[in-house]
């Protein structure tokens, strides 16, 4: 099940011609508030608009290598691994099927039909998985999961890899947790640089199932869809691939309702940029660490993807909290 982290490194490669290489950006303001210097790998202006799109398109070109490229091809996803494995199947020229749950984000959905998918629309999270295993079974094709993949891990960890190469010493690593495949990737790349830089994970506090795993020592697991508005969050548990690399962080924070809508403003307000509110979880919780006593720090965020339907952004603008700058407890 272990996977070398030199083999981050052959993904890189491998995927250059098909991907971005996305933009590592600063707030000047954020560093001087924070006394910490901070780096946010956003992932947003990948293709797709989020990292999912390394792993998708990876685990294909994985496959081809090998002379194992499928005519078709099975997944479920509640969002943006719909899209990706819809743009990536389109590149290569293959069928896809997408089994997506009801609560997935509208702008998500339509993206996924706009790369050309079949998409099959059910109630909860766990019938679309169950069902993409039927449909995958019955035709014969290949089912290309969300992160319990090796090929879909180490191509998420081509972000945190890329974000490496900048010849920055990074101290500490954020990033998001759903199922976990961007954060064991971001491990693995991590490690590939650095015995000693720090590896932290966020998941909302409403969407648990990670953060108990890390904290209990085994995987634990939802029954129905948690309710967060960071939907890329919202999936029912952790696989026994992702939870090898979940229990060597060096930590695992929760993060409220309240401040993933606070730094999803905040992050969108001094970058310039959109994000959807998964990806303010690695800032929310690299605040915490600051407030810790890790002032003066390196920190590497990734800033996971930016496909913000209006929906969600009503929601995230109900309130303002730029009224309340962010500070350091001293």
């Amino acid at each position: 099940m272990s996977i070398s982290p030199s083999s981050i490194k052959i993904a890189y490669n491998r995927i250059q011609a098909y991907v971005n290489t996305t933009p590592i950006l600063q707030s000047s303001l954020l560093n001087e508030i924070l006394s910490s210097h901070l780096y946010f790998k956003f992932e947003g202006a990948q293709k797709v608009g989020a990292f999912k799109a390394r792993g998708a398109i990876n685990t294909l070109l994985s496959l081809k290598e090998m002379n194992h490229l499928p005519k078709e091809i099975v997944a479920y996803s509640s969002g943006n691994h719909a899209q990706a494995v819809a743009w990536a199947a389109q590149k290569l020229g293959i069928k896809a099927t997408i089994i997506v749950p009801k609560f997935a984000s509208e702008v998500k959905i339509a993206a996924t039909r706009g790369y050309g998918a079949n998409i099959i629309l059910t109630q909860e999270r766990q019938e679309a998985e169950d069902l993409s295993l039927q449909k995958a079974k019955e035709k014969g094709c290949f089912l290309l999961p969300p992160y319990d993949h090796d090929d879909v891990i180490i191509g998420q960890g081509t972000s945190a890899f890329e974000a490496w190469q900048n010849n920055i010493k990074y101290d500490a690593v954020f990033a998001p947790c759903g199922g976990g495949g961007l954060l064991s990737g971001t491990y693995l790349a991590t490690r590939f640089f650095s015995d000693s830089a720090q590896v932290f994970a966020a998941e909302p506090s409403t969407a648990n199932d990670a953060s108990r795993s890390y904290h209990e020592g085994k995987i634990c697991r939802f029954s129905t869809t948690p309710q967060t508005i960071a939907d890329g969050a919202r999936t029912l548990g952790v696989s026994e691939r992702t939870f090898h690399y979940i229990k060597q962080l060096d930590g695992f924070y929760e993060i409220t309702e309240d401040e993933i809508i606070y730094w999803s403003q905040w992050l969108m307000h001094l970058m310039k940029v959109t994000l959807e509110p998964t990806a303010a979880l690695g800032m929310a919780a690299a605040y915490k660490w600051i407030n810790e006593g890790n002032e003066g720090k390196s920190i590497l965020i990734i800033i996971s993807g930016a496909n913000l339907d209006p929906k969600t952004y009503l929601q995230v603008w109900q309130n303002n909290y730029l009224n309340k700058l962010p500070t350091i407890a001293r």
